[in-house]
């Protein structure tokens, strides 16, 4: 219950009294909130600097398809090719506009471009719902729980569409899930992981192919020192193929996901930068 509506329940004097274990409930479940948050490897954004809520209509390329259980999103370029990339969304799902627009950025480069729902028709976080709450849709909503999932779309593409080469690309929750699946799985050639990482397992530098961690300087989800902790130093030491880490001036989570008509003009040269930047890892290596 709202702070407002108790005291609407409450007389003067019982506003006076209670006023202090009011203010002290509220913010225990606050920090019981970022403490399960920050443990299953996002802190919390109260809210998301970025603005999922002002999105601009987005007329698709692409189709929709049905694979085996689960639907996904195709862009393909306009001439044949055997080379592909997965595209992981973020916590607003498969159907998420931004989304859609960088699969179809991706194939506008010359590669059929898949964007599964790893969410298997289940919910995705909307902008409606209470942070609070956070926590426990993330038990539901595992990135380190894609590996069904991308094998069904990796044999989808291989006997499909005739892919030789497939690399891989997560924004946010599929960051977390890019990370985790360039440490299990060898058929993806490539990765590029923006603002999501791995930060609680034993194995998270153990990279099998080439990997990109794209950040924000100011994102709130995942702090410059985390990044350092968690990526830098330790990848240096222990992993064996071709890494690169990068944070971006200024920008915050969620940020090179935005459609033109939504960017902020300070913030546009650091976002077709990180796309640039995208695109060229997946040209060199896929």
């Amino acid at each position: 219950m709202l702070f407002t509506e108790v005291t609407e329940l409450l007389s003067a004097d019982h506003v006076c009294f209670y006023f202090p274990l009011i203010i002290c409930v509220k913010l225990f479940l606050r920090y019981c909130s970022l403490f399960f948050c920050s443990f299953l490897g996002f802190q919390m954004a109260d809210p998301f600097l970025y603005h999922t809520g002002d999105r601009s209509r987005y007329g698709c390329l692409g189709h929709e398809v049905q694979i085996e259980h689960i639907k996904a999103y195709v862009c393909r370029p306009s001439f044949f090719t055997d080379k592909a990339v997965i595209v992981i969304h973020d916590i607003f799902g498969w159907m998420f506009p931004d989304i859609r627009y960088i699969v179809d950025l991706i194939a506008g480069h010359g590669y059929i471009t898949i964007c599964p729902d790893f969410f298997k028709g289940t919910d995705p976080w909307k902008t409606t719902d209470h942070w609070a709450d956070f926590a426990d849709w993330m038990k539901h909503h595992d990135p380190t729980k894609a590996d069904k999932e991308a094998d069904v779309v990796l044999k989808y593409l291989k006997e499909q569409c005739d892919a030789k080469k497939i690399g891989i690309v997560g924004f946010s929750w599929g960051g977390m899930a890019v990370h985790h699946l360039m440490l299990k799985n060898p058929q993806l050639t490539a990765g590029v992981s923006l603002y999501g990482i791995i930060r609680d397992s034993e194995e998270r530098y153990d990279l099998l192919n080439p990997t990109f961690f794209i950040f924000g300087e100011k994102d709130h989800t995942i702090s410059y020192d985390q990044v350092s902790c968690c990526t830098g130093n330790k990848l240096k030491q222990y992993c064996k193929v071709a890494y690169k880490i990068k944070v971006y001036p200024g920008q915050v989570h969620g940020f090179a996901q935005l459609k033109p008509e939504d960017m902020k003009p300070a913030d546009k040269p650091y976002i077709e930068e990180a796309r640039k930047d995208m695109i060229d890892w997946i040209k060199m290596f896929v």
